[in-house]
């Protein structure tokens, strides 16, 4: 039995991790910004990430899993939104690093989440592993601070884990739901040129790399969360059309979402074709490897 700490854990993906932990027997705390006390079974502990979140570290953990951060994808860029999404990433991992520095029994691995926009936004075909290069954009910009973060913990533990997490797909949550409104409504198709990749990974798998990463001595450092056949945005269109039996003709044009988004389109826009090589390498298996097998579950599971 380990013991898990996981920041973030009320959110989206860290509700399936902390179950999945949970199943498998783990004893688990989940760090909150909400009140303290025991939900649905398990501890949740107040946190304000702050110069004395050393307090955190009030009892000894195996692994510490941060999967904080606001919403970064379909929303306009204003620099109140910015901030939020830089603080709720790079600050907060920059105090739990510090929490683990002054605790005085410390966790052996840090699980931090980033993500695959890491890689910035590109209309290349290119597939990316975990050895490409970081982009320029606001998204790569903020990923490249955060993974700085988390790394200023490997002096500290025995490994740290930077999980660049793709859009998570799931009938509970996620990037679904935005992506299946227009065709539902009959106005569904590509987004700009269409050509841009979309790197995608089902909530099952992701759940499972994440638990794979804290237990699995071989992974270290970048890691691609996502399933191992990447596609472009078109063929993402046309896969939903089909699936739920609706018309994809009608393209979203770039400029028309950069009045409504601003700087918040260039993630819709771009995209990138990011690959598992880290996971592959260690034998991880992928419950759901194509995104028509994923979307099919999960519309039979809303059904």
């Amino acid at each position: 039995m380990a013991r898990v700490l996981v920041a973030g854990g009320s959110g989206f993906v860290g509700r399936a991790l902390v179950a999945a932990l949970i199943a498998r027997g783990d004893r688990v705390t989940v760090l909150t910004r909400g009140e303290a006390g025991m939900r649905e079974g398990v501890p949740h502990q107040h946190w304000e990430p702050s110069p004395g979140a050393s307090a955190v570290f009030s009892e000894e953990y195996d692994a510490v899993v941060n999967l904080c951060g606001e919403q970064a994808v379909g929303v306009r860029y204003s620099e109140r939104v910015k901030a939020g999404i830089w603080n709720s990433r790079v600050d907060t991992t920059h105090w739990l690093v510090r929490a683990i520095q002054h605790a005085e029994h410390k966790p052996k691995v840090f699980v931090c989440a980033s993500g695959t926009g890491f890689y910035g936004s590109s209309l290349s075909p290119a597939r990316l592993d975990e050895s490409a290069p970081a982009g320029d954009d606001f998204l790569a910009l903020v990923c490249v601070a955060w993974e700085a973060a988390a790394q200023g913990a490997e002096q500290f533990v025995e490994r740290v884990v930077r999980a660049r997490i793709a859009p998570v797909l799931s009938e509970r949550g996620g990037a679904l739901a935005s992506l299946l409104r227009p065709f539902k409504c009959f106005v569904g198709g590509p987004i700009g040129s269409g050509k841009q990749g979309f790197s995608w990974i089902h909530l099952d798998d992701q759940v499972a790399a994440l638990l794979r990463a804290c237990d699995d001595g071989a992974l270290s450092g970048a890691l691609n969360c996502c399933a191992p056949e990447p596609l472009s945005n078109g063929e993402l269109s046309r896969i939903i059309a089909e699936l739920l039996g609706r018309p994809a003709f009608v393209k979203a044009p770039g400029f028309a979402l950069k009045m409504l988004f601003g700087e918040g389109a260039e993630p819709m826009l771009g995209g990138h074709f990011a690959v598992p090589r880290a996971l592959e390498r260690v034998g991880f298996e992928f419950r759901y490897t194509d995104v028509r097998s994923a979307l099919s579950a999960i519309l039979s599971a809303q059904s």
